[in-house]
């Protein structure tokens, strides 16, 4: 088992649930950015999209946990699969009381002609983690019916001082078991808390200026988000559990492959695919495009 395989087995093993509960709750940090970087004003609006989608897939599913957003918002009639490497048991418990969802293990860098066709296909956080992100999409559009959609999340290239820090944590623990790494990242854990919380209960905010030089954008920034998008990734959402916490720290340090994008260079995969672009958004940490394959 791959590096990367190991750390997602690890990770969905030790925790089945992780972020399954706020990812449906209507209002939460982690809905709201799913449909925001989705162009989806409200949990609505995602219904609205999904309204005439008989074939929806979510293609690297993980634990179910998007894959239970699209069935809440999809059509009853709708036919939901959910794929993943190395979660598909995971993902099949969490959503076995759902009658129209199936889940299958399957490689997105594999043969999935016998999945048939799909009017949407979601894959967000997911290419980033394979050997050729490019290759992996080409061989998902491939899977989108004419008039379907695909809809895409991938890393961004960061400020250069994140990217550093990021590489330089990912190759300490590479080699660590889950719990070693763990270690490791609750320490950085527990420091996005201590940048997140004050005696005030108010998070601080701060006004930077413009440091061109390394990537640091002018504006006002709660002090923990100045960090996280420049310096260093140490999530914290005290929506979750401090368990939780470390486990999405880990996911971004233990992977090794953890590719970062640009927004021209993911067109341009659309593009090679045929497929018309009709959203795209970059926020500091990743890139959402969704196209469509014509009739």
């Amino acid at each position: 088992m791959t590096n990367t395989a190991r750390s997602f087995d690890d990770k969905w093993t030790h925790n089945p649930r992780l972020a399954f509960d706020e990812t449906l709750r209507v209002g939460s940090d982690i809905q709201e950015w799913i449909l925001r970087r989705n162009g989806f004003a409200s949990p609505e609006a995602l219904t609205a999209f999904l309204s005439d989608r008989r074939r929806i897939l979510d293609a690297g599913c993980g634990n179910g946990r998007v894959t239970a957003l699209l069935q809440r918002h999809g059509r009853t009639d709708a036919s939901i699969t959910g794929i993943d490497l190395v979660s598909a048991d995971v993902a099949r418990e969490n959503l076995q009381a759902q009658s129209n969802v199936q889940v299958e293990p399957a490689d997105l860098l594999g043969d999935l002609t016998g999945l048939g066709s799909f009017d949407f296909v979601y894959c967000q956080e997911v290419l980033h983690h394979t050997a050729n992100p490019r290759a992996a999409f080409l061989n998902l559009a491939e899977r989108v019916a004419p008039n379907g959609d695909i809809a895409i999340y991938v890393y961004r290239q960061k400020a250069p001082i994140r990217e550093f820090v990021d590489d330089y944590v990912r190759d300490r623990i590479a080699g660590m078991d889950y719990e070693s790494a763990s270690a490791v990242c609750a320490e950085i854990t527990a420091l996005g808390r201590a940048l997140s919380e004050t005696s005030t209960g108010v998070p601080l905010r701060i006004q930077v200026p413009a440091v061109d030089v390394l990537g640091i954008e002018a504006g006002e920034y709660e002090l923990q988000r100045f960090v996280y998008h420049f310096f260093m990734k140490c999530f914290w959402n005290p929506a979750l559990s401090e368990s939780a916490n470390v486990a999405v720290n880990y996911d971004w340090y233990h992977p090794q492959e953890a590719t970062r994008h640009e927004l021209t260079e993911v067109l341009g995969w659309f593009a090679d695919a045929g497929l018309a672009v009709q959203h795209s958004h970059v926020d500091p940490y990743g890139i959402t495009v969704r196209g469509r394959r014509s009739a």
